[in-house]
């Protein structure tokens, strides 16, 4: 019974890195640089995500392309034993792409289209840590697709929409707790293909000559995996306990209202604000559905009782000399995992950082913007279903870069 009881928690516990683990807040070399907020301020088309309204003030098309490599690791240290374990994470390499055109004959209108990772790593846990019966590895790939348009209502309000198509790939693997002649675990891996629709809006209004407000809403977006595949690599005699077949299961990715301010203090300084509200709460129970079951394999429902949360994130730009734009900012947000709910997916602590940004213009077509974000987080915690107790310390930094074409 004991290694059923582990490998359910397994398949419960391993979406969980989906939704916040690892959760990935890049989605604009600018706004990174200042702290990743930028949602009444429009500075290029990575305001397709930070908020449509803004790009209905765009006055040249453009291109923009980015990508924001991750090095991250975690330490765990077991409180019973003492014992420490590390992750051995490959890079992550979120991306964001965004096409935004002015329409010559009805310049009040924008369109755009944006293809951006909001989710997605690797977690890689050494050979034989502790936790090896909750996760031995989790790869996250998950893209949203985002066709854009915005109107500019007069010279001082926009507003703007977005279609969001969520797809992604996930492969989950872990040792169960039972052994062959040799003393070889046995192995399970899920392996499948989600897909979710959404939709992003906002409000761009510009109070006076230097202070702008915005308002955004990203809309929850379920998760739905339909046809997944689970395999198993247990000993001959348990392979009627544990059959290969599919599954299917579903998650809520939350959604998110901001409420942003920019406030240009002269030609050169320009101070941004963004407060973020964030529905975790539609997080509160994990299912899954199996095809085959057996007494070793039933359907499953998994709490997680996450809560809503607010997350803080500022920044400041200033023209430093011509054509160079020099960046910084930070953030704070509070973890919506409570205490009970921290697993090796999910690492999650109150979480602050610091950014840096640069930006080169080479001329009136032509730019180039990079940046870098560090983050340092610490959470001890005793799991009520897997028991892991112990504290994760994870340190991750992140040098990006993009380079952004205007016509």
């Amino acid at each position: 019974m004991k290694q059923v009881y582990f490998l359910i928690l397994f398949l419960a516990l391993s979406f969980s890195f989906f939704s916040q683990g690892f959760q990935v807040n890049f989605q604009g070399q600018k706004q990174q640089g200042m702290g990743c907020s930028g949602t009444a301020l429009f500075q290029d088309g990575a305001s397709l995500f930070f908020n449509p309204g803004s790009t209905a003030f765009a006055k040249e098309s453009s291109i923009n392309i980015a990508t924001t490599p991750i090095f991250a690791n975690v330490l765990y240290v077991d409180s019973t034993t003492g014992q420490g374990y590390r992750t051995e994470n490959p890079v992550g390499t979120p991306f964001s792409a965004y096409g935004l055109f002015n329409l010559k004959k009805t310049p009040s209108i924008k369109l755009g289209l944006a293809v951006y990772t909001p989710f997605g790593s690797t977690v890689q846990w050494e050979k034989n840590w502790i936790g090896r019966f909750a996760l031995t590895r989790l790869e996250l790939k998950a893209i949203f697709i985002q066709p854009t348009i915005s109107y500019r209502i007069n010279d001082k309000i926009g507003i703007g929409a977005g279609f969001v198509l969520s797809t992604g790939n996930v492969n989950l693997q872990k040792d169960i707790p039972v052994q062959d002649s040799l003393g070889n675990y046995g192995h399970a891996e899920l392996a499948g293909k989600a897909l979710g629709f959404g939709y992003n809006v906002g409000i761009h209004y510009d109070v006076t000559e230097k202070l702008s407000i915005g308002i955004t809403y990203r809309s929850k977006v379920q998760m739905n995996l339909n046809d997944g595949k689970a395999t198993f690599t247990v000993p001959t005699s348990l392979d009627s306990n544990f059959p290969d077949g599919k599954f299917t299961g579903g998650l809520p990715l939350p959604q998110v209202t901001t409420l942003g301010f920019a406030f240009k203090a002269n030609e050169k300084l320009t101070f941004v604000l963004d407060i973020n509200h964030v529905g975790w709460k539609a997080y509160d129970t994990l299912a899954f559905d199996y095809t085959n079951n057996t007494t070793s394999l039933l359907d499953t429902k998994s709490p997680r009782n996450y809560k809503n949360i607010f997350a803080f994130r500022g920044g400041v730009s200033y023209d430093l000399i011509k054509n160079l734009e020099v960046r910084a900012g930070g953030g704070f947000g509070f973890t919506p995992v409570q205490n009970g709910y921290v697993t090796p997916e999910t690492p999650d602590a109150n979480r602050a950082y610091a950014t840096f940004g640069l930006g080169y213009f080479f001329g009136k077509h032509f730019s180039m913007d990079a940046s870098l974000y560090y983050t340092h987080l610490k959470r001890t915690d005793k799991n009520l279903e897997t028991n892991l107790n112990g504290t994760f310390t994870t340190n991750a930094i992140a040098p990006g870069i993009a380079f952004v074409y205007k016509f």
